[in-house]
């Protein structure tokens, strides 16, 4: 059993391997045993299983304690794998896949008769993405099959940007890590469904003003209708600490003294801690360190965390999604 330390204490693993390639094939070898495997992917740490495995993907919702209908993320590597796990491609996911992939667009699309219903939730339509990370790839082809992977932390909880987190949330229930640092855009896939016109489910990673250069207006408040995608519960992507989304500016000073501050760039008097997450008010790098901020003030031991709005426009839209089902 191998200890870890990190920011977060000390937690036991069976595993936690750097994402070099003979690590990678042990992973590999694991899944197709029908295990589980935490990963890296450019937006968070994924948890996952074959997809075509029943009883490894009811694995994963008894680790992250995830309810039945909120359906999961299918994986694949290439168009080969693709046509395993969906019905069809119409003409615009095609054009999206040909914009965005491999990279962080999630599209719901009509799935294969043979996909296992737990991977869906029992809808007719599963969630896809072809993620870009080299590692996640690795895996992918060393399988040579689809994954489905949720994030790697328990249900409704903060999503994990770093190996680190995958430990402080989940300990040796993840089994094997595969630690690649710091997850490069450090924020979710955004999540489009097509059926009956293009609408956004969740915002993401991947800027709502890219995706309409590319396909035209989309519907953007299709997140707060029927569950038809990861993402899409009211409560979410939640920390510990009770949060709430105000101008920090306008909190009284004696309510700072235990509490956090997060903020784009702006520094705040009076509070306990606080995390800036970009200086220059870039959204891109804000984004990067934007789960990994709410980690580190999760982990002090506040009263509380306030967030300060961000800007509603490309990564900032995604960021507020998070935030605003992250209030307690």
């Amino acid at each position: 059993m191998v200890k870890v330390s990190s920011g977060f204490g000390r937690h036991p693993f069976r595993m936690l391997l750097p994402a070099v390639p003979e690590n990678v094939e042990r992973a590999a070898g694991i899944l197709r045993a029908g295990g589980v495997v935490a990963f890296p992917t450019e937006t968070v740490y994924g948890l996952g299983a074959l997809a075509f495995d029943p009883a490894a993907v009811a694995r994963i919702f008894e680790i992250k304690r995830r309810p039945s209908f909120d359906p999961l993320i299918v994986h694949v590597l290439d168009g080969a794998m693709l046509a395993k796990v969906v019905a069809e491609v119409p003409p615009i996911a095609a054009r999206l896949m040909n914009a965005f992939w491999p990279g962080a667009l999630t599209l719901v699309l009509r799935k294969a008769s043979l996909l296992p219903e737990l991977v869906t939730s029992g809808l007719d339509t599963v969630a896809v993405r072809m993620p870009s990370h080299a590692v996640a790839r690795a895996l992918l082809e060393r399988v040579n099959a689809p994954l489905a992977a949720p994030s790697a932390n328990p249900f409704g909880s903060l999503s994990p940007t770093r190996a680190e987190h995958v430990a402080a949330m989940l300990g040796d229930r993840a089994g094997v890590v595969l630690d690649a640092g710091r997850s490069e855009y450090g924020i979710e896939s955004t999540v489009l469904a097509l059926e009956p016109h293009p609408a956004l489910l969740r915002p993401g990673a991947i800027a709502v003003e890219a995706i309409e250069s590319v396909v035209g207006p989309i519907e953007r408040g299709a997140s707060r209708g029927p569950v038809r995608a990861p993402g899409q519960l009211p409560v979410h992507y939640a920390p510990r600490t009770p949060l709430r989304v105000i101008e920090p500016a306008s909190v009284p000073l004696a309510e700072r003294s235990n509490s956090g501050v997060l903020g784009m760039r702006d520094a705040f008097e009076g509070y306990a801690a606080q995390r800036s997450l970009s200086r220059r008010g870039d959204l891109r790098e804000a984004a990067a360190c934007f789960f990994e901020a709410l980690h580190e003030l999760d982990a002090l031991g506040l009263e509380r965390i306030d967030a300060q709005p961000l800007p509603e426009e490309g990564l900032g839209l995604a960021m507020m999604d998070r935030l605003r089902r992250a209030v307690s």
